[in-house]
């Protein structure tokens, strides 16, 4: 099988303010300073794929302005090939505003930009082109749903692993979830997802089987600290644990990271609980640095903190 990944999502510029503590509704919280870093779930994905020494192309777009030109020249620095990226007149590159507290949750809000203008069309050829290189396509859900949609039935077509990470779930997206090989939520993505397929949500571990059962593709419902829990259509349930972290700074893009760790393993023909549990380990390095892309861990690093 081949073992290269193709990732299709949202690039975004992350704009970064650490402060104390989150704020609440209506309330005014002051941060020392203003970071910014490269984000967006597709892009970060890459980066972290490419980190595991699989070749890997991305798949999204940017505006014509100086913030998606920076965008792409760091793409290529980490190694990820950018051929099918759509550069867009007229169209600001997609931006998102994150304020991270002292223990290192956030809260994020997107400006999706030219993202929400990448279209099917793109998307398809783009999984076309992939045939004979990639082992896996992995796509996010901060683009249209008919991009989406393009990509995970077009991989499926294809014959290729397909890892649907449902970040966020919109009901447009329950198609997609049927034809997908591997669903990643987050426990509260988890919940949407049985909502939106009517199904009762009463623990984490009978709800990720539920809807396995349901879709038909496995699910890996990641759980930050706790791990992850890997759930198969025939109900089976296995649980991966967390690599303990003393040091957590930032938990941005430990999601991405643990989507793109476990594409790239997937990809070089790793089982799932394996892949898993490896994306498990990447995900809980990640953590010890502010910036989404900052702390993703090499390969090297990964496979040695992996027991």
């Amino acid at each position: 099988m081949s073992n290269g990944v193709l990732v299709v999502g949202a690039l975004n510029v992350d704009l970064v303010v650490a402060v104390d503590r989150l704020p609440g509704p209506g309330e005014t919280v002051v941060g020392p300073r203003l970071d910014k870093f490269g984000g967006g779930k597709g892009a970060n994905a890459a980066i972290a794929a490419a980190r595991m020494n699989v070749p890997v192309r991305y798949c999204g777009a940017i505006g014509d302005d100086e913030l998606g030109r920076e965008a792409l020249v760091e793409l290529r620095a980490s190694g990820v090939d950018v051929t099918d990226v759509a550069v867009l007149d007229d169209t600001a590159t997609g931006t998102a505003l994150i304020v991270v507290d002292a223990v290192g949750e956030n809260q994020i809000a997107v400006a999706a930009g030219a993202n929400a203008a990448l279209t099917p069309a793109l998307v398809r050829r783009a999984v076309e082109r992939a045939s004979g290189w990639a082992g896996c396509v992995l796509v996010s859900t901060e683009i249209l749903p008919a991009a989406v949609e393009a990509a995970v039935s077009t991989a499926s077509d294809m014959g290729l692993h397909c890892v649907l990470n449902p970040a966020p779930v919109r009901n447009e997206f329950i198609a997609s979830a049927h034809a997908a090989s591997v669903l990643t939520p987050n426990s509260s993505e988890l919940r949407d997802l049985c909502a939106a397929l009517s199904i009762p949500f009463t623990d984490v571990g009978d709800a990720s089987a539920n809807v396995a059962r349901a879709t038909g593709a496995c699910l890996v419902v990641t759980r930050g600290d706790k791990g992850a829990i890997v759930a198969y259509p025939d109900g089976t349930i296995e649980p991966v644990p967390a690599l303990q972290v003393s040091d957590v700074r930032d938990t941005t893009g430990a999601g991405d990271t643990f989507n793109g760790v476990l594409a790239a393993s997937l990809s070089s023909g790793m089982p799932l609980g394996a892949a898993s549990a490896l994306a498990v380990t990447a995900a809980s390095l990640s953590v010890r640095h502010v910036g989404a892309r900052t702390g993703m861990p090499i390969a090297d690093e990964v496979n040695a903190a992996h027991v």
